[in-house]
């Protein structure tokens, strides 16, 4: 059933878990009608089981393919009532090491998702938000780990600060538009990406950093800043206390935390 032309519509990637399944959500609790898009054709149906009403709809779709873009966002556009208002551009993987030691298997995945993903889908959205201007939204979701550069995340931070310059070019290049472009920042945050273990360890992600005392957030702690983020005038948000503080410290005392990860680098420790 296509949705009525009143209700505003959210395209989301990732959401077929994590924080774009907790965004679609919260989003469609509020009245939106949601698209969310994966490859994961189970996740996304667990998905739309815990959405009620009849204004949700799934389509498949690997980031990396710029054609895919162009039919899940016509798919949704047209079942959403002809308008799009805000892409969350969520997809994302993660992996570590050092950079000397990751094999292409792991590196061109996650630059070609994380980083290429997200520049194909602002290609292929702009031409909804812009017809749904003023007020619409691209979200991109970046990182603390496009921050702060942290010992052992070398690629994947690269592709977060990619993220976020990105967010920073398209705020200015579409600002003509009327087309508001921000990013999101969080910290750690209870998704599957950090229940992987890591290394020849057989502890998880979120296991090492809770026994470092690192903050990991709910992921029903992102939608609300998701919300302020579509409806807000900042050009970056963060999620989670550690975020803030580093994201503060990187501006204001950029030698502290140089210092913080080169000692962490030093002795393997996790201390943010």
């Amino acid at each position: 059933m296509s949705a009525s032309q009143n209700n505003r519509a959210i395209f989301i990637t990732g959401g077929a878990s994590g924080i774009g399944r907790a965004v679609a959500i919260f989003f469609a609790a509020r009245g939106w009608s949601v698209g969310i898009a994966d490859v994961d054709q189970a996740g996304m149906q667990e998905t739309l089981g815990m959405i009620d009403g009849d204004h949700a709809f799934s389509y498949s779709l690997d980031v990396r393919d710029r054609t895919q873009w162009d039919e899940a966002l016509s798919a949704f556009a047209k079942a959403s009532g002809g308008r799009i208002d805000v892409v969350f551009n969520n997809a994302g993987i993660g992996n570590g090491g050092p950079l000397v030691e990751q094999p292409d298997d792991e590196l061109v995945p996650m630059l070609d998702i994380n980083l290429k993903g997200v520049i194909y889908g602002a290609q292929a959205s702009h031409k909804y938000l812009a017809q749904s201007a003023p007020g619409s939204v691209l979200l991109n979701t970046a990182s603390l780990a496009g921050i702060i550069g942290a010992p052992g995340l070398a690629a994947y931070c690269a592709t977060k600060w990619g993220v976020r310059g990105l967010t920073e070019s398209l705020d200015a290049e579409w600002a003509g538009d009327g087309i508001k472009v921000a990013s999101l920042c969080p910290g750690f945050i209870d998704t599957p990406i950090i229940e992987s273990t890591q290394g020849d360890s057989n502890q998880t992600v979120k296991e090492t950093l809770i026994e470092n005392g690192v903050e990991v957030l709910p992921v029903e702690t992102v939608p609300n800043i998701v919300w302020q983020a579509v409806h807000g005038d900042n050009l970056h948000y963060t999620v989670g206390k550690t975020a803030s503080r580093l994201r503060w410290l990187h501006r204001w005392m950029p030698g502290l935390v140089r210092k913080r990860m080169r000692s962490q680098s030093a002795d393997g420790d996790i201390r943010l």
